[in-house]
Formats: C-alpha cells, structure tokens, sequence
C-alpha cells in the first residue's frame, strides 16, 4: 500500500509541473511512434492508429508551446550576457542559445498557424524547414554549453551530469532527424528509430525530474 501511495506521489509530482507534463506527453509521443515503427510490418493497420496517436500528441505540445515566448524572453532577460558563467565561451554559448530559442518559438508559431490554416502562409515548406533549422541549432547549443560547463568542471560530475549530456545528445540526433533527406541523416532514420531516440530521451528527462525532486527533499 506504501508504495502504491509513493508511486501516486511521484507520479502527481510529475504532472503537476509544466515541465513534467510535457516530458511525459514527449513520452507517450514518441513511444506511440516507437510501437509504429515496430509494427509497421507486423500489422500496419495498428501502426497507423499509433502514428496516428503520435501526432495528435505531438499537436498538443506544439499547441501548447505557444505560450512558451513570454517565459523564454524573461529568462533571456535574467540571463543577460552570461555574467554568472564560468567563462566567456560557456556565456558566449549562453546568449546565442538564448537568441536561437527567441527566433525558434515565433517561428513555431507561424508554423502552428499555417498549419491550422489560420495564417496564409506562401512557403510552409520553407518555414517548416526553418523552424527544424532552429530546433537543431537549440538542441547543438544546449548540448554544446552544457559539455563546456561540465568540462570547466570535471572533477565534480556525477550521474545526473551523465544523464544530462546523454538526454541533450539524444535530443540533437532526433532534432537532425527532422531535417530534410540530404541534410546530415535528415530524413534517414526510420520510424522506429526516431521513436527510441524520443522514447529515451522523454525516459531520462522523467529520471531527471523525479531524482531532481528526491535531493530537494
């Protein structure tokens, strides 16, 4: 019974943040694409119903990104030049992630937009290209800053550290995925690769979540 209670707690922590709310639908997502990809062969009726469930959770977080600009522009804010980083380069990395995601959220707007037909976009093509091209260079800059940071500081990794370089990997491979065939392995990877590269990448940011809650304990 005890652990039926702590598993309820730990599971209410995890959605009661937005945070939280959106790992477990990135989850959820890509494991649904993950279970396509696996019986794309096997049975592809049911794989088109997980693809279909797929997207329409991938919708609902794109949906609710749109409220992510005014967040992102107070932390750039709070952020300023990096004054509190260790040295230049790591608050160089800093700022240009920082304009990166101020141009990437505005981008994903136009997109969500189009896509809904709410704005008559002449390209979608091309800003659905662009808005990929920004997710990638969030997801390098990210992993890229967090390397230096735990470099500057090698001696005091642990687990935690690990898993946060191995989440932000995960997630540039997935982001290069988007990228059109010729780009990298844009367009290369197949259904069920892409959907162990989210599945994990959404499982470690849940380990983050709930290890980071236990230390603040």
């Amino acid at each position: 019974m005890e652990k039926s209670t702590n598993f309820v707690n730990e599971f209410y922590a995890l959605i009661n943040s937005y945070g939280g709310r959106d790992t477990l639908m990135e989850a959820l997502g890509c494991g649904a694409k993950l279970v396509a990809g696996f019986q794309a062969n096997r049975n592809p009726d049911l794989a088109e119903k997980f693809v279909t469930v797929s997207s329409k959770i991938s919708g609902a977080r794109a949906t609710m990104r749109l409220i992510d600009d005014l967040p992102v522009i107070q932390y750039s804010l709070e952020y300023g030049l990096g004054e509190n980083e260790p040295d230049r380069i790591t608050a160089l990395l800093g700022v240009m992630s920082n304009a990166v995601d101020l141009l990437f959220y505005p981008i994903e707007t136009v997109c969500w937009l189009a896509e809904h037909k709410i704005l008559d976009v002449r390209n979608r093509n091309a800003w659905s290209y662009l808005n990929s091209i920004f997710c990638v260079l969030s997801a390098y800059l990210n992993l890229v800053r967090t390397m230096r940071r735990f470099s500057l500081n090698r001696e005091k990794l642990n687990r935690q550290d690990v898993v946060s370089i191995a989440r932000l990997s995960l997630d540039c491979i997935h982001a290069v995925s988007t990228l059109p065939r010729g780009y990298l392995w844009g367009g290369r990877l197949s259904t069920l690769q892409v959907g162990a590269i989210g599945t994990l990448s959404a499982g470690l940011g849940i380990y983050q979540i709930l290890a980071n809650r236990k230390l603040k304990k």
